[in-house]
């Protein structure tokens, strides 16, 4: 078993983690922060969009059980790659669509993944998604951790992420967990 680690933002994280935390071969999905300059920084800081950070999730990974190419078919049908620094109602760079790669292969990987998306014009605008090297990753919170699972009745939960989440579980039905 050879464990790899994958970084994705792509709007708020509780659903992005909700969903790697379902797939099989994904060990575990932490929200957290990267991207930005601030040190250590909190929940209340990224809101104020003040430190350059994105809400993201760092993913563990099997790469024997699911591939890198997997995940970010998965991290695309996630959200909308055409939005810039916004997810729905959710306003600020810190919901920009970004992928932080690990390695130079990785970066290779997400950079023609995203080739191939527009080349065969899967979306209707311009795909925002920039590919950066991951510099460090800071945990969310404790409180933020499977967020979803532990509060699907919150609102946000409840009117946002369910929907998406349920579609999430149906496209990926065969690589979901049992």
């Amino acid at each position: 078993m050879a464990i790899s680690t994958a970084t994705f933002a792509g709007g708020c994280f509780w659903c992005i983690e909700a969903a790697f935390n379902a797939l099989d071969g994904v060990k575990n999905a932490v929200s957290g922060y990267t991207g930005g300059t601030t040190e250590s920084p909190s929940y209340q800081e990224v809101c104020a969009d003040k430190t350059g950070h994105a809400e993201a999730v760092q993913i563990q990974f099997d790469d024997q059980q699911i591939s890198y190419d997997t995940l970010l078919m998965a991290f695309f049908s996630l959200h909308d790659a055409t939005q810039l620094n916004r997810q729905g109602n959710d306003i600020g760079t810190q919901y920009r669509s970004e992928i932080f790669y690990h390695d130079q292969q990785q970066k290779s990987q997400a950079e023609a993944f995203i080739q191939k998306l527009t080349d065969e014009n899967a979306y209707p605008g311009e795909i925002k998604t920039v590919v950066t090297e991951l510099t460090t990753f800071f945990p969310a919170e404790d409180y933020h951790q499977n967020y979803y699972l532990n509060n699907p009745e919150h609102s946000y939960c409840s009117m946002v992420i369910t929907p998406k989440f349920t579609k999430f579980k149906q496209q990926y039905k065969a690589q979901l967990k049992a």
